[in-house]
C-alpha cells in the first residue's frame, strides 16, 4: 500500500514536512521572501506613526559655537514658550574640550529682541541672569523671561571672561518662537512681528495624538492576519 497523505493538517508546502536543519532553513527563507513586501510595508507604517506621535511636543536644544566657546540653549516648555507666562531659559557654556563655564567665571548679559529689529535698536527685554542647575550642568547662566506677545524673538547672549577664566569673548544668537498663552482671550490680535494670530492657545487635541496610534494597531492586526492566512 502506498502511504496516504496527511489530510488533517496542511503546511506551507503540501505533503512536505521539513526534517533536516537545511530543509527548515529553506522553509523559513521561503516564508520570509513570501512576506517581504508586507514586512517592508509594516516597517514603513511603524516609522510613520512614530514620527507623527513624536512631532508634538518636541524638545530640542539649540547649539551655537563662537571661538573656543560652545553654547547650548534651552527654554521651557519644550523650546516653545507661551506669551504672557514666565519661561525658564538656560545657557550651558562649555570650553573646547567640554569643560563647563559657570556664570561665576563669565561676565554675561542677555538681551531679547523682537524680530525684525534694526541695528542699534535697544532690546525689548534685558532679563537678569542667575546661576542655575539644569540637566548635568551646574551654575550655568539662566533667566526667567516673560514674552509680551506671540511671535519670533531673538535672544542675544554676550559674555567675556572674569576671575582668571580662559576663554574668548563670545556672542550667541538664538531664535525663539512664542505661541499664544492660555490666559489670552479668543479675539484675534497682532503678534510682535505684525502678523494676525488667534489669541487662544493652539494645543494639539488628545484625539489627534491617539488617532495615529489606534490606526497603527488596526493596520498591524490586519497585516498579521494576512500573513497568517498566507502561511
Amino acid at each position: 500500500m502506498f502511504p496516504q497523505p496527511n489530510r488533517g493538517k496542511s503546511s506551507l508546502f503540501s505533503g512536505f514536512i521539513p526534517r533536516s536543519q537545511k530543509q527548515r532553513h529553506y522553509l523559513l527563507k521561503g516564508i520570509f521572501w513570501q512576506n517581504k513586501g508586507k514586512i517592508k510595508y509594516l516597517f514603513f507604517l511603524s516609522c510613520l506613526v512614530i514620527s507623527i506621535t513624536n512631532f508634538y511636543p518636541a524638545s530640542a536644544h539649540k547649539v551655537e559655537v563662537a571661538g573656543n566657546v560652545g553654547g547650548t540653549f534651552h527654554i521651557e516648555p519644550n523650546d516653545t514658550p507661551q506669551a504672557g507666562e514666565p519661561a525658564k531659559a538656560w545657557f550651558a557654556l562649555t570650553r573646547r574640550g567640554g569643560k563647563v563655564i559657570p556664570l561665576a567665571q563669565c561676565d554675561c548679559q542677555l538681551a531679547v529682541y523682537a524680530e525684525p529689529y534694526a541695528a542699534g535698536e535697544p532690546p525689548l527685554l534685558e532679563p537678569q541672569l542667575e546661576a542655575v542647575a539644569a540637566e548635568r550642568y551646574q551654575g550655568i547662566p539662566g533667566a526667567n523671561i516673560t514674552f509680551p506677545k506671540p511671535g519670533i524673538y531673538e535672544l542675544q547672549l554676550n559674555g567675556k571672561p572674569i576671575s582668571g577664566a580662559r576663554f574668548k569673548p563670545f556672542q550667541f544668537k538664538f531664535e525663539v518662537t512664542v505661541v499664544g498663552g492660555s490666559t489670552q482671550n479668543t479675539q484675534n490680535e497682532r503678534d510682535v512681528n505684525g502678523n494676525l494670530v488667534e489669541g487662544e492657545s493652539q494645543k494639539l487635541p488628545i484625539w489627534a495624538i491617539a488617532l495615529p496610534i489606534f490606526g497603527f494597531i488596526g493596520i498591524l492586526v490586519v497585516v498579521l492576519r494576512s500573513m497568517r492566512n498566507g502561511q
